[in-house]
């Protein structure tokens, strides 16, 4: 069942994000809000050139510095995406910097996700630390979050991704993470209504606690206040992001990885997942009418690295195939122990948002007025 989407439809006259960005504003030349964001916050303040290079590495000589006599000096996670894939190039060729590197297996890696991890791995000879969460508490909340009709289904993993990374850092003592997060293909972010704050606590029990059938006794848990103000100000956790001091082109790091280690390209971002394969690229497009290419290509062709003409080209065929589609609803219905008839009904039932569950906008919001205010963080990326 395709669900019926407004049809007061606008789109930007400058990226291709449109009105399915509940909310969208525009100017009067047709700009849009995240275009505006970028023009007026982010750009101003983005250095790629020589001057970032030497703030880049400013950072890599105090980390290699308080890292002298351990045995390694920072934490990193990889994904085998090619921004993480990249960054540990970066960091162990380029920096010289002796990153222990850190993998969550929540259950949904493709196989050339895995193959891309080892490749990396044992051409660089970097030590990898995998952290494998228990699998029946991550299928029961997965599964409480499809049955609570939203759409930000890919909570579980990111929280588990950047709970277990943070918490594995504050345990062992490490002050620094490098982060593979980048302005050059993530400076349009998605708006709240297409991926909510993963960091929520609040909301992933209200949610768990109406439609969980198990406790999440080993499930890695930390707030936003745990990682953005404790972990940060009172550990001392550092979170690094390199690729935003260097110039980082998505094709030609693809290209190099390729070359250099034999990495193998997803059809999209984030298809490293399974289930983000199928979040992404069919149940977030089909039941809610939010297509995050949109928001992925706009990046792109603000920092310069697409054509407007290209992606709106592109966004015309569908994320994947009806055949892929359909393998996938089944392998993930069945994996998270639905029939594929009870799938089909969750898929056909009344959609839901954030705001139908409790959470914490409220005091995210104040606690990020607060910080921008004292100056403790500054705005850069919507």
């Amino acid at each position: 069942m395709k669900k019926e989407f407004s049809t007061m439809y606008r789109i930007c006259s400058n990226c291709i994000m449109d009105t399915t960005a509940p909310g969208i504003s525009f100017d009067k030349d047709g700009k849009c809000e995240y275009c505006q964001n970028f023009y007026n916050n982010i750009l101003p303040n983005w250095r790629t050139d020589q001057s970032g290079w030497d703030a880049i590495m400013k950072i890599v000589n105090q980390i290699k510095e308080e890292g002298k006599n351990k045995e390694y000096d920072c934490l990193m996670g990889i994904s085998g995406g090619v921004d993480s894939s990249y960054m540990a190039y970066l960091a162990k060729v380029k920096f010289g910097l002796r990153p222990l590197i850190f993998h969550i297996d929540a259950g949904w890696n493709s196989q050339q996700a895995v193959n891309n991890i080892e490749r990396i791995i044992d051409k660089l000879g970097l030590d990898l630390h995998t952290e494998v969460i228990n699998w029946e508490e991550m299928k029961d909340l997965q599964a409480s979050f499809f049955k609570a009709q939203v759409c930000h289904i890919d909570t579980p993993q990111d929280h588990a991704f950047v709970a277990a990374l943070y918490n594995f850092a504050a345990k062992h003592g490490f002050k620094y993470i490098l982060n593979g997060g980048n302005i050059s293909s993530e400076c349009v972010r998605e708006p709240l209504e297409w991926h909510y704050h993963a960091s929520d606590l609040r909301q992933i029990r209200d949610i768990h606690k109406k439609f969980g059938t198990i406790p999440l006794k080993t499930f890695p848990f930390a707030n936003i206040f745990k990682y953005r103000i404790y972990y940060k100000y009172v550990k001392g956790i550092k979170v690094i992001k390199p690729l935003d001091f260097i110039p980082f082109e998505k094709e030609k790091a693809m290209q190099f990885l390729e070359t250099e280690f034999g990495w193998q390209r997803y059809a999209q971002k984030h298809y490293e997942s399974r289930f983000t394969r199928f979040y992404e690229g069919y149940w977030m497009p089909a039941k809610f009418g939010y297509d995050i290419r949109k928001a992925h290509y706009s990046s792109l062709i603000l920092t310069g690295q697409m054509t407007r003409e290209d992606a709106l080209e592109k966004i015309k065929t569908k994320p994947i195939d009806d055949e892929t589609a359909k393998a996938d609803f089944e392998y993930v219905a069945t994996k998270l122990g639905f029939s594929v008839e009870e799938f089909q009904s969750i898929f056909e039932g009344q959609n839901k948002s954030y705001r139908d569950y409790k959470n914490n906008m409220f005091f995210i919001d104040l606690a990020i007025r607060v910080m921008r205010f004292l100056g403790l963080e500054r705005k850069i990326i919507k």
